[in-house]
């Protein structure tokens, strides 16, 4: 059987200048190489008439990104909004310090979608996570694992101040 490798995960960009900046000086990508192709890439990008590609490859632990931006014909479309939506839907990055790591990409262009804001703690696991937009509206969540005795210490809180809420 052939053996498969992954070689990278594609996102087509409105402005590249702006996602390169966005995914390196946000999220920490490192840029690798840049490529250029017209009609030879036409069929295979399933686009009719005149086609003129960059493709900017950038890196970041293990993980290839081919940030594709379109001179012609341009991008059009709009990326997915929800989890249950077919196809790919966001991509997820863990960080040490959630509200960091948030402020930076807000920085970058990114917009906060606070109706994602999750805070999850129970006997098995511990973990605080938000959904942000990219500059052209593709889902970054970022998420933070608690330790298991910050995941303790703080279910103990919760259960300590809602018995005293309730007196």
């Amino acid at each position: 059987m052939a053996e498969l490798r992954v070689s990278h995960v594609g996102l087509c960009v409105a402005d590249l200048t702006t996602s390169l900046r966005f995914y390196t000086e946000g999220l920490g990508f490192e840029v690798a190489e840049t490529y250029g192709a017209g009609e030879e890439v036409a069929a295979a990008a399933e686009i009719t008439g005149g086609a003129q590609l960059t493709s900017q490859m950038i890196t970041k632990d293990g993980l290839r990104l081919e940030l594709m931006w379109w001179a012609e014909p341009g991008c059009i479309g709009a990326p997915s909004t929800r989890r249950n939506q077919v196809g790919l839907t966001h991509l997820s990055f863990e960080v040490d310090d959630l509200p960091g790591a948030e402020a930076r990409l807000v920085v970058h262009g990114a917009k906060v979608i606070e109706s994602t804001r999750t805070c999850v703690r129970n006997a098995d696991v511990g973990y605080d996570l938000v959904f942000l937009t990219d500059p052209d509206g593709n889902r970054i969540e970022l998420i933070q694992w608690i330790s298991s005795a910050e995941n303790t210490d703080t279910r103990s809180r919760s259960a300590h101040t809602s018995r005293s809420a309730r007196g």
